[in-house]
């Protein structure tokens, strides 16, 4: 991979991890659509996307760090009181959270193997990549249209979902653990389809994503390094930077974008996208 290669990766990466248009997905898809000589299975090309999540994760949790303070000491005072206050709605946040991120977590460790053999897969990315834009347009036709959570504090709507909705949430960010699936899509898709509005669904998705991206890329760099080629560090950190510059900016314009708009477009990107990308790999 050369520098001009992890810029242009390292950017679109930032932009798509937050984007509901599945960033795997297209760090598959990409280097087989330019006939970039580098492999999807190579040591080096996951230690570069790894790398870059961990680079849009640290954004996201230094992006949101006021509401993380929040959140850590609300469940601290939970686990003091050995209650969870409905009203105290950092600590019900922070156990929402959690709830949420347990079926990914525990999907994720179960198949890991059989997921590795995807990831070097670009026509079974660009597939999953149009599933994507097809379950993004079912979920914002199933969305709870009178919404009964709404409050002017994003944090605080979050705060209202039930248990089992947390759960359901969670379930829908599963389908992302497969190339082409869009973390950010799926668990907005899920909290539209259990009563939240678009705002407070992305607010949502924004703090479930941060902990799970953060924690697979912690846990697997340093593995990774280790047999890793010390000739691409160059690179990799040239596009962990632009990924950052990247991912901030997706995060102001989703914010803004959100307050008017749907899931919709993206949905038909996702699918207009894949389609083009199977056509040209086969």
């Amino acid at each position: 991979m050369n520098y001009i290669q992890a810029i242009f990766l390292g950017g679109f990466q930032g932009i798509s991890e937050l984007f509901p248009i599945s960033s795997l997905g297209h760090s598959v898809i990409i280097p087989s659509l330019f006939g970039w000589n580098m492999s999807q299975a190579d040591n080096t090309f996951v230690i570069f996307l790894v790398a870059t999540h961990l680079a849009t994760a640290l954004v996201l949790l230094g992006f949101y760090y006021k509401d993380w303070l929040r959140i850590i000491q609300g469940v601290f005072r939970s686990l003091q009181r050995r209650v969870i206050d409905e009203s105290d709605v950092y600590a019900k946040l922070g156990w929402l959270i959690i709830v949420a991120t347990i079926p990914a977590g525990i999907l994720g460790l179960l198949f890991e193997d059989k997921l590795k053999l995807l990831f070097a897969s670009p026509r079974s990315a660009a597939v999953f990549l149009i599933a994507n834009g097809i379950v993004l347009w079912i979920m914002e036709l199933f969305r709870v249209k009178n919404v009964t959570r709404q409050s002017s504090d994003l944090d605080t709507a979050v705060s209202k979902l039930t248990w089992t909705q947390a759960i359901k949430v969670g379930c829908a960010q599963c389908l992302s653990l497969l190339p082409g699936f869009s973390r950010t899509g799926m668990s907005m898709g899920g909290g539209l389809v259990v009563g939240l509005g678009h705002e407070s669904a992305l607010r949502f998705s924004f703090l479930l994503a941060a902990p799970i991206i953060f924690a697979a890329a912690v846990l697997k760099l340093p593995e990774l390094l280790s047999a890793g080629n010390v000739g691409a560090v160059g690179p990799i950190l040239v596009g962990s930077i632009t990924s950052a510059i990247t991912a901030y900016a997706a995060i102001r314009f989703l914010s803004n974008y959100f307050k008017t708009k749907t899931l919709k477009p993206f949905a038909v990107y996702c699918m207009l996208f894949g389609i083009l990308s199977l056509v040209v790999l086969l």
